[in-house]
C-alpha cells in the first residue's frame, strides 16, 4: 500500500482515513504505556537491592538482578518484624475462588428467573436488588460487623474475623452486578427455546440446566473475571472483617511488609507485584474471552 496519494497534481503523504488510524493507534499506545509504567516500576524496583533504591535512580534498570526482595516479600523476615505474604496469598485464593463461583452461580439463576420466569413484583424486585450497588460501602461497615458478629461460624463463635465471613460479604455484595449482567445476557436469548423445553415437560431448573446454562459461557467469563478482580483487589471489606493477620488476604498483608525501623521499597514493590500477579495473569490469558463475552451481549440492555 502506498503512503502517498496524488490529488490534483499534489502529493498527500497520508489520506484522511490513515491519519485517523494513526491517531487512534497513537492514543492506544499512549494509554497502554501509561498503564504499564507502574508494572515496570514494580518489577524493576523489586529486582534491585536495597542499596540501589533511590528516587534519583527510580527508572534505571537494576545493576544486578536479585530475587532477594521477592523471597523476603513472600517468606518475610521475623527478626526484622516483616511478615511474609505467602499465607496472605493463599488466604486470598481461598477467599476469591468460592466467592467468585458462588456469586456467579447465584447471579446466573437470578438473571434466568427475572427474564424467563417473570412473576408479580419482579419489575420492582430487580431495581431494589440493584440499589445495593449504589450504597457506599463505608456507610454499612458498622452494621456489617454487627451482623457478622451474630452469625455463628464454622469452628468459630461468629463469622466476624474469618475468611468464611469475608466470603459471605463478597457473595452478598456481588449478587447485584452478577444478576444485572446475566439478566441482560439472558434477555437476548429467544424465549422460544424456553417455551419449547417447557412443552417437552422440562422443569424450571431443568430448563436452566439443559438450555440456558450451556449457552451461558460468555456471560460466565465476563462475570467471573469481573468478580475475581473485584474480590482479589478488595481492601476495605478485608481490613474491616479480618483483624487477625493469619486470616487476612494479600491486599491487607501488604501493610505488614514495612519493617519496624525502616521501609525497604524494593521489598514493598516485590510484594505489590506478587499481589497484582494473579489479576494480571487473568487478563493476559482470558482478556480476549472477556471481550468476546461483552460482544456477545452480556452487558447489553
Amino acid at each position: 500500500m502506498t503512503t502517498q496519494t496524488q490529488t490534483k497534481g499534489k502529493f498527500v503523504l497520508f489520506p484522511g482515513w490513515q491519519w485517523q488510524r494513526i491517531l487512534l493507534y497513537a492514543t492506544l499506545v499512549f494509554f497502554a504505556v501509561l498503564y504499564l509504567v507502574p508494572v515496570y516500576l514494580l518489577v524493576v524496583t523489586g529486582l534491585k537491592s536495597f542499596a540501589e533504591v533511590s528516587q534519583a535512580r527510580m527508572w534505571n534498570l537494576p545493576v544486578g538482578i536479585s530475587f532477594d526482595s521477592f523471597y523476603k516479600a513472600w517468606f518475610g523476615a521475623p527478626a526484622e518484624g516483616v511478615r511474609g505474604l505467602g499465607v496472605n496469598f493463599w488466604n486470598s485464593v481461598y477467599l476469591t475462588v468460592p466467592a467468585t463461583l458462588i456469586s456467579a452461580m447465584l447471579g446466573s439463576i437470578n438473571g434466568y428467573i427475572l427474564t424467563k420466569w417473570k412473576f408479580r413484583g419482579s419489575d420492582v424486585l430487580f431495581p431494589l436488588l440493584l440499589f445495593g450497588m449504589f450504597i457506599p460501602y463505608q456507610s454499612i461497615l458498622i452494621p456489617l460487623v454487627q451482623v457478622l458478629s451474630k452469625i455463628p461460624g464454622i469452628g468459630s463463635e461468629s463469622l466476624y474475623g474469618t475468611i468464611p465471613g469475608l466470603i459471605f460479604v463478597h457473595i452478598v455484595y456481588g449478587i447485584p452486578i452478577t444478576t444485572l449482567i446475566f439478566r441482560n445476557y439472558y434477555a437476548a436469548i429467544p424465549n422460544e427455546l424456553v417455551e419449547a423445553a417447557r412443552i417437552d415437560g422440562a422443569t424450571i431448573f431443568g430448563i436452566y440446566r439443559h438450555v440456558l446454562f450451556p449457552l451461558s459461557l460468555p456471560g460466565f467469563v465476563v462475570v467471573m473475571i469481573w468478580q475475581f478482580t473485584s474480590v482479589w483487589n478488595d481492601f476495605l471489606f478485608a481490613v474491616t472483617v479480618t483483624g487477625n493477620p493469619a486470616s487476612q488476604p494479600i491486599t491487607v498483608g501488604l501493610n505488614n511488609l514495612a519493617g519496624s525501623y525502616i521501609v525497604e521499597w524494593n521489598v514493598q514493590m516485590a510484594g505489590a507485584f506478587l499481589a497484582a500477579l494473579p489479576t494480571l495473569a487473568v487478563y493476559i490469558f482470558l482478556g480476549r474471552y472477556f471481550m468476546r463475552g461483552l460482544l456477545a451481549g452480556s452487558l447489553k440492555g
